[in-house]
């Protein structure tokens, strides 16, 4: 009954916002975010009167729920995309993805050692601001391309693509701070284990995606219930491909965007392709996409800007400056023009969940509750918290800027 009500609620503020921010000419994702940011400070100022919302937090069946919004936006993604395309602008996407990495790292590493007092977790607090900072959060972005009908040109190519390239480069990353945080050493071997983990989990979903997936579409094609059938196959295959990525110590995510990546109109015939897409969109953008990101918008606590204003400022500039620049810089470095690299660079600046989780990593191993123990620090998860909601706030209405000056 609860879990209902937090559903309903959700779905049907976050509908009513999304329409309105299309009346006012923004993306959807836009109002969804306010969406979340409204219930989440209406929950915490009249927690008796909502009871529900507050305690989303603590919400284990909700959090699966959101994980499957993650989970589909990815699979959407796939489909949307196609290899020939994907391999095409591979190279291109890499670099994109390694420079938006390294400045706002090294940004982030700085920031820390600029405002953060010397204790005896100093580095490793810098280090996980710079993680932080470092991470684009590929659903979102997923969402603001679709929402502006530029998923399919060349820069959504190369943003979509770069963000997977980012997020593979990010679990390893997450690794490292992971380890760091609990104290387990950081060896070469464990290094190569990540490594050979990645190799594996892409040998082996790219091999089934070239041989099983074609004779499974013609093998579906003897069976009566076929139309249902083929969506329940697409799901079973990115069900299967995100337990291998789990397997192998990556992120679900990952498994969801390379099955949904090797599904096409030559794994079954057009109108059933047709059939399966339009099925994943509704699924997507019509329940759970929503209520995603209206959970991300919800976890906004402004209470880092009343105590530590300036750290704050820094970092919202330091977030948008490094993405912006490094993603941007080495898009214009493959050969795109000046609006196309910019939209590039603003494309990678939204973070979204992927820091909240970073964020209570990083919590839950104690980083920022040690004793005396400066505001910064103290408040440090409630600013990554306030970055990471903005920036996804943010990006839709730079790139809708941006897009304006480049034809469709």
């Amino acid at each position: 009954m609860e879990l209902f009500f937090i559903l309903l609620l959700l779905l049907v503020v976050t509908r009513t916002f999304g329409e309105l921010a299309e009346r006012l000419g923004q993306p959807a994702l836009v109002g969804e975010l306010v969406a979340g940011i409204v219930l989440g400070a209406l929950a915490a100022r009249y927690t008796n009167a909502l009871p529900q919302i507050a305690g989303l937090d603590e919400n284990v069946v909700f959090d699966s729920i959101t994980d499957l919004g993650m989970f589909f936006i990815m699979l959407f993604a796939g489909v949307e995309l196609q290899p020939r395309r994907l391999i095409q602008y591979s190279r291109g996407a890499f670099a994109v993805a390694t420079c938006g990495m390294v400045l706002p790292m090294a940004l982030g590493v700085g920031l820390g050692w600029a405002f953060l007092p010397a204790s005896e977790a100093f580095f490793a607090q810098c280090l996980f601001l710079g993680t932080a900072l470092a991470i684009t959060a590929v659903p979102a972005t997923v969402r603001i391309l679709v929402d502006l009908g530029r998923l399919q040109s060349q820069s959504g190519q190369i943003i979509v693509s770069a963000a997977v390239f980012d997020d593979i480069l990010s679990l390893i990353l997450l690794a490292w701070l992971t380890a760091f945080l609990n104290g387990d050493p950081t060896t070469p071997q464990k290094m190569a284990q990540i490594g050979f983990s990645v190799i594996a989990f892409f040998a082996i979903t790219i091999a089934a995606g070239i041989w099983l997936f074609p004779m499974a579409g013609r093998f579906m094609l003897r069976f009566k219930q076929q139309r249902e059938l083929e969506f329940s196959a697409l799901l079973a295959a990115a069900l299967a491909f995100a337990v291998l990525a789990e397997l192998l110590q990556l992120h679900f995510i990952v498994g969801a965007f390379m099955a949904g990546l090797f599904f096409g109109r030559k794994t079954i015939d057009e109108p059933s392709y047709d059939d399966v897409r339009s099925k994943t969109s509704a699924m997507t953008f019509g329940f759970l996409a929503p209520i995603f990101f209206a959970s991300v918008g919800a976890h906004l606590d402004f209470e880092a800007v009343i105590a530590v204003p300036a750290f704050v400022v820094c970092l919202l500039v330091v977030a948008f400056l490094g993405k912006f620049v490094g993603a941007g810089a080495a898009a214009r470095g493959v050969g795109l023009s000046n609006y196309q690299a910019a939209a590039v660079g603003a494309g990678m600046s939204a973070r979204g969940a992927v820091e909240l989780v970073i964020a209570d990593i990083a919590l839950e191993a104690g980083l920022f509750e040690l004793p005396g123990a400066s505001p910064v620090v103290e408040h440090m998860f409630s600013a990554i918290v306030i970055m990471a909601v903005l920036t996804t706030l943010v990006t839709p209405l730079l790139l809708k800027r941006i897009y304006a000056h480049i034809p469709p």
